[in-house]
């Protein structure tokens, strides 16, 4: 996983609160194949008709074209555990999210598969929203490590989980992050070994070759 230092690109504002995972994906799209991309199908029935024609949806707009950032208003994220959520918006191009709060499972998600989310007071969120709706250039620039956020020259600060931003500063996985405390798992089993010497199988003698023998 690559690290998540900062960002900076086009931020599109989604003035939606409670936007569920069978919203950023509806069920039915869940049996096709992650390699052929997800991103197709983000928020695909607030974007398209029966039909499949547009309806106009703010994420369609010419000026929000390429946006690797969405900005939102509260509970981002709620309703099942779907991972294919999080896939949807890595796929389509978006590396973070701003929300005043966001569904818990779905945090969890996205920071194992690098996508910031950045939760920001509702006021902050509503000036952001505010702004991004009538900005020539809807840009933002994310600082992971200073957890900042500025658009048009406006500065936010948002807060996340500790532990999720040293995993995205560092693009740790579930196995990096236990691997930082490998001097002490080993100092811990070599305690245990000494101190329960019975619940420790014996290994078979080696061969000066490096065989066990038999």
């Amino acid at each position: 996983m690559d690290k998540f230092l900062t960002l900076r690109g086009i931020a599109c504002p989604l003035e939606m609160e409670n936007v569920d995972t069978d919203q950023l994906i509806p069920a039915r799209f869940l049996s096709r194949s992650r390699a052929d991309g997800y991103g197709g199908f983000l928020l695909h029935d607030l974007r398209f008709d029966a039909h499949g024609r547009p309806r106009g949806f703010t994420l369609d707009e010419p000026r929000y074209a390429g946006a690797s950032v969405v900005v939102a208003r509260r509970n981002f994220g709620t309703g099942s555990s779907r991972e294919a959520a999080v896939y949807a918006l890595w796929d389509y191009g978006v590396r973070c999210v701003v929300a005043p709060s966001f569904g818990d499972i779905f945090s969890g998600n996205a920071v194992k598969n690098g996508l910031l989310t950045a939760v920001v007071p509702e006021p902050d969120a509503e000036a952001l929203l505010a702004w991004l709706r009538h900005a020539g250039a809807p840009e933002l620039t994310v600082d992971l490590e200073g957890q900042t956020i500025v658009g048009g020259g406006l500065p936010f600060t948002f807060s996340i989980d500790p532990v999720r931003r040293l995993r995205l500063l560092n693009g740790w996985d579930d196995l990096d992050l236990t691997l930082q405390y490998t001097a002490d798992i080993a100092a811990f089993r070599e305690a245990r070994c000494k101190a329960h010497r019975w619940a420790f199988p014996a290994l078979p003698p080696v061969e000066r070759d490096g065989n066990a023998r038999s």
